[in-house]
């Protein structure tokens, strides 16, 4: 009776907020035959469900435990404020901390936001969900501070935000077991990273080609023979009588044939031309006055 043998797959899970698309599109076409399943958690779900191993890897909000599991942070989101359209911050372009002092600012139980202190007026109690929240927010009770794309994630027609300028922000990381580090995990740190397909250091990678080699070797030996033919001509010239054998041994002082150099060598096509013009001259006449 023959094995069956399993297909490999990589499971992503990832929390609201974060949009894995464009990443699983890349994972498609370097990795066609390894299905990538996407797995939607709760933000407070995201560590538990890699700890369980129902997960190889998962777009998690920071910060992360990192006993047993690794993190890399990938890209920090803008905080807004969420409120209702007909709400006097409906006329600012941008939102501060001290805006909000007379407001009821919602803190859910799932928010992603370290806060040292909230801004605002608290509310009566905590909503359970950012979703719970949201719906406060639309009755007009009070305004909630949001990662971007949460505010995006929960857009209503009734309610707008505006950019905080000095509110804490949440960071985005690729988390996953720390002994799991698989090829599959190192292939999607690539992709994540915008690493092409020959740096990647997982099953996507290329190995250059044997052809490759010599071809990348042939540049020197190209130059090398360039050299090699420049000496050759050098050397023609300092065997020939104008430029070498014109200079005398005993005095140093070069022949009509050619020009000695401070090296000893002479400057073939200029020595020879002004060596003729002087031949020149000393057959030539002298004129009487």
């Amino acid at each position: 009776m023959t094995e069956m043998q399993v297909t490999p797959s990589f499971r992503l899970a990832y929390v609201p907020g974060v949009t894995p698309g464009k990443w699983a599109r890349v994972w498609s076409e370097r990795l066609p035959d390894v299905p990538l399943a996407l797995v939607a958690v709760e933000a407070a779900d995201g560590e538990p469900t890699l700890r369980a191993g129902d997960a190889d890897a998962g777009l998690l909000r920071l910060p992360v435990d990192r006993t047993g599991l690794s993190a890399i942070p990938l890209y920090t989101e803008t905080t807004v404020v969420v409120f209702s359209k007909d709400h006097w911050l409906a006329a600012a372009e941008e939102v501060t901390v001290a805006d909000l002092a007379d407001d009821v600012v919602f803190h859910p139980l799932d928010d992603t936001l370290e806060w040292e202190q909230l801004p605002g007026r608290p509310a009566i109690e905590r909503p359970a969900t950012t979703a719970d929240a949201i719906e406060l927010v639309a009755a007009g009770v009070g305004v909630l501070l949001v990662p971007q794309s949460l505010a995006r994630l929960h857009h209503r027609r009734d309610l707008t935000f505006r950019t905080m300028a000095d509110a804490p922000q949440s960071r985005i990381a690729l988390s996953w077991p720390e002994e799991e580090t698989t090829d599959l995990v190192e292939e999607f740190i690539g992709i994540v990273r915008g690493r092409t397909v020959n740096s990647s250091r997982g099953r996507g990678q290329t190995a250059a080609t044997p052809a490759e080699a010599p071809a990348a070797k042939s540049a020197p030996g190209r130059a090398g023979g360039a050299k090699g033919g420049a000496g050759s001509a050098k050397g023609g010239a300092g065997k020939g009588g104008a430029a070498k054998g014109g200079a005398s041994k005993g005095s140093g002082k070069p022949a009509a044939g050619g020009r000695a150099t401070a090296g000893g060598r002479a400057r073939g096509g200029s020595g020879s031309s002004s060596g003729g013009a002087a031949a020149a001259r000393r057959g030539r006449p002298k004129r009487r006055g």
